[in-house]
């Protein structure tokens, strides 16, 4: 049986942007946290693409992704991930192409196939690209072919990016990915931060239809966590209600700026909507070092997860900051 101190631990931030903030801030706190983290001992820092939303900054994946990379020296830096229906997947080969030539090794391109926004914005983002989450298998593998050693025959090339072989994850909050992955032959990581319901349903299947590749020899699984670690479990319950307002706000339509914790949420939600933020974050992590310790060794034994990648939505900085810190020593042993 895997032992926590095996698991790898990442980071996926969603780049939140505070009520009396703004997304320069929250740019710049990325990438201070991405320092960070680099420091404990985290494996990868990844975020992700979404559209018309306010709260989020990461829209620019790949542009952000290059700020990261660029003010950071060994942590892996990624997309988790880029919603490939919004784009031609010789554009992605050409920006991570690009973003590998400058930062060698260094670059993960994690793949989704949603639209990362609602149906409206998805327009306005393809125009005349009739792209949609029923291409995706194909679309994966004409990216994979970009960023492959050319062929005698192959008349488009991503410059850069040919012979670059950045490598490729799937990404899911469904099964669909978790099939193809297994089938590809290609690492898997499970959107369980938002969508943990269908977790090990999805793991079961990428295992079951996993076929070695040329990029792994047998699956390798990344689930997705949210944080609020804390001094105490007092102080991590108290600062878990901005995360709280957050999911509440993203259920009603509502603004997704960062609102600041308050002592209790009684008001504030009515009990449907408590029951549903708490399935949204039924794999939450959150309370002091030992609580937190004892969920994940839990975690781990039920599901056997090569890596964990946290996000941690709290509204102070200074907070995130600790909350990663105290993640890296529980995870440290």
């Amino acid at each position: 049986m895997k032992q926590l101190s095996e698991v790898k631990f990442s980071t996926l931030d969603l780049v939140p942007v505070r009520a009396d903030g703004n997304a320069a801030q929250s740019l710049r706190n990325s990438l201070d946290l991405a320092q960070h983290v680099e420091k404990y001992g985290y494996t990868r820092f990844w975020v992700a693409e979404h559209h018309n939303m306010d709260g989020i900054a990461s829209s620019a994946t790949a542009v952000l992704l290059g700020y990261l990379a660029g003010g950071t020296s060994t942590i892996r830096v990624g997309s988790g991930g880029v919603m490939l229906p919004n784009h031609a997947p010789l554009i992605i080969a050409e920006q991570f192409g690009t973003l590998e030539s400058l930062y060698p090794g260094r670059i993960d391109l994690g793949l989704g196939r949603a639209p990362g926004s609602d149906q409206m914005t998805a327009r306005a983002l393809r125009r005349e690209r009739s792209g949609s989450a029923d291409d995706f298998p194909d679309d994966v593998a004409e990216l994979m072919r970009y960023l492959g050693p050319r062929t005698p025959e192959q008349r488009i090339i991503a410059m850069p990016g040919t012979g670059t072989n950045v490598p490729v994850w799937l990404l899911g909050s469904s099964l669909f990915s978790a099939q193809l992955a297994g089938e590809r032959g290609l690492p898997y990581a499970f959107a369980s931060h938002f969508a943990p319901r269908y977790m090990h349903e999805a793991i079961r299947i990428y295992r079951n239809h996993f076929k070695p590749s040329a990029v792994l020899d047998k699956p390798y699984v990344m689930l997705g966590v949210p944080l609020v670690a804390a001094d105490t479990d007092e102080r991590a319950d108290y600062l878990a209600t901005s995360v709280y307002q957050r999911i509440l706000a993203l259920m009603r339509g509502q603004s997704l700026v960062q609102r600041p914790p308050v002592e209790s949420m009684n008001g504030l939600w009515l009990p449907h909507e408590k029951e549903a933020v708490g399935d949204f974050l039924g794999l939450a992590m959150v309370g002091g070092p030992q609580k937190i310790r004892a969920r994940l060794e839990v975690l781990i034994e039920q599901t056997q997860a090569d890596e964990l990648i946290f996000t941690s939505d709290l509204y102070e900085h200074a907070d995130r900051l600790h909350s990663y810190e105290l993640l890296a020593q529980v995870m440290k042993g």
